[in-house]
């Protein structure tokens, strides 16, 4: 990675435990790491409900050591111009092992034989022969060709889906967005659902790995419950808000559902009858902590130093070998002559460009610009300011 220098030391404010490895990655040189800082230029955070707090205005971006970023106000950095990363991917291993714990775990009646085996403290010599008694009401089933359904083939879902092939499962899986990157990864022994109907309909366990979305509010509920075999052992370890809840008690009542394994426990989980609430623990590993941290941290320090962005869920990706003497970074509304109207300051400052780079999201765009000239520091100020008049120029930054 080529860097520019930073015209200060840039101070990264910490909103959780993040793991040292990750810190590390900006060095003392450039950056200052300070959780009480009042004015950083990035924060990094894991589950800090950002939603109420005031964000500064010098604060360029925000990553979330984790994938999901329901805890930061993303609508609120958009409109301000302040990137917001995740690290898809980094945490992938630890969910994908306890997914296959907990499919093997329900499987074998692990959870409820445990919490069993402890009421028979103080029975003593007898305990030998109350195990031997009472085992019988534990009697599970194995998972070798039974039918795993994966709804979600990202990071973790093709992860879960080749190894449980390696434990002799029949595999489906449904992802009508599915990645190229994907698609290499996955078997060619995961059969491909056209419909999630179709999965519904011939899975046996069904594990969930997919953002939460206003489309997919509630997909598990009576609906789909009706189109499932009788006895679908279901695992969400994605969301909560994906589960009607109601619906799954009438379901885990009935039997229509076998066992519901869960990350996500509240009172109503907590109230079903043949429900597993776990505490949250899907990337609970030192590992993945670690990964997520190394990931943030290297997303945020190549924003800062060279305006590369990679991993966004409110920007475009963008990257740009740095081939100027200076570059101009700009987020901007989408809309017509934006780039004709940036290329314009710099011409009118007789400022040659070396190589451009614009992409857009929606409603909001990114350029980045490297200017072949030298460019004093002393005429920076006056250029963004060029910059800024510009209608429709969120944040500029000269790098």
């Amino acid at each position: 990675m080529t860097t520019l220098t930073l015209s200060r030391k840039s101070t990264i404010k910490t909103l959780n435990n993040i793991a040292a490895c990750g810190l590390d990655v900006f060095g003392e040189e450039s950056y200052t790491i300070d959780q009480d800082s009042e004015n950083p230029d990035a924060i990094i955070v894991r589950s800090h409900n950002m939603h109420n707090m005031e964000l500064d205005e010098n604060i360029k971006a925000i990553a979330r050591a984790g994938a999901g970023v329901n805890n930061i106000p993303v609508e609120e950095c958009t409109e301000r111009g302040v990137v917001v990363f995740n690290t898809p991917g980094a945490n992938a291993n630890a969910v994908k092992e306890i997914v296959l714990t907990s499919l093997m775990a329900l499987s074998r009646n692990i959870f409820s034989g445990v919490n069993w085996a402890k009421t028979l403290e103080g029975e003593g010599d007898r305990i030998p022969a109350l195990v031997e008694k009472g085992k019988k009401q534990f009697i599970g089933k194995e998972i070798k060709g039974k039918t795993l359904g994966v709804i979600g083939l990202g990071s973790v879902g093709s992860l879960v889906a080749n190894d449980a092939l390696d434990l002799d499962m029949d595999v489906i899986g449904f992802d009508p967005f599915v990645s190229v990157n994907t698609a290499w990864n996955l078997s060619s022994n995961v059969q491909r659902a056209m419909t999630i109907e179709e999965l519904f309909t011939r899975s046996d366990y069904i594990t969930v790995h997919i953002p939460l979305t206003n489309d997919n509010n509630g997909m598990f509920n009576e609906e789909a419950f009706n189109m499932m075999k009788k006895g679908v052992n279901i695992l969400n370890f994605s969301r909560g808000e994906l589960v009607n809840e109601e619906d799954m008690a009438t379901a885990l009542e009935s039997g229509k559902v076998d066992k519901f394994v869960t990350d996500f426990p509240n009172e109503n989980v907590l109230k079903m009858n043949n429900a597993i609430p776990l505490p949250h623990l899907g990337a609970s590993t030192k590992e993945s902590e670690e990964n997520c941290a190394v990931m943030a941290a290297r997303q945020v320090r190549d924003f800062l130093e060279t305006g590369n962005i990679k991993n966004s869920v409110n920007f475009p990706n963008a990257s740009l070998p740095y081939t100027g003497k200076r570059r101009v970074t700009a987020f901007h509304d989408n809309v017509p002559n934006m780039v004709g109207q940036l290329t314009s300051v710099l011409s009118d400052d007789s400022l040659n460009i070396a190589d451009m780079v614009n992409r857009s999201r929606g409603d909001s765009a990114y350029t980045m610009i490297d200017i072949e000239n030298e460019v004093e520091d002393t005429v920076i100020p006056d250029l963004e300011e060029k910059i800024r008049q510009i209608e429709g120029i969120v944040t500029v930054r000269i790098i």
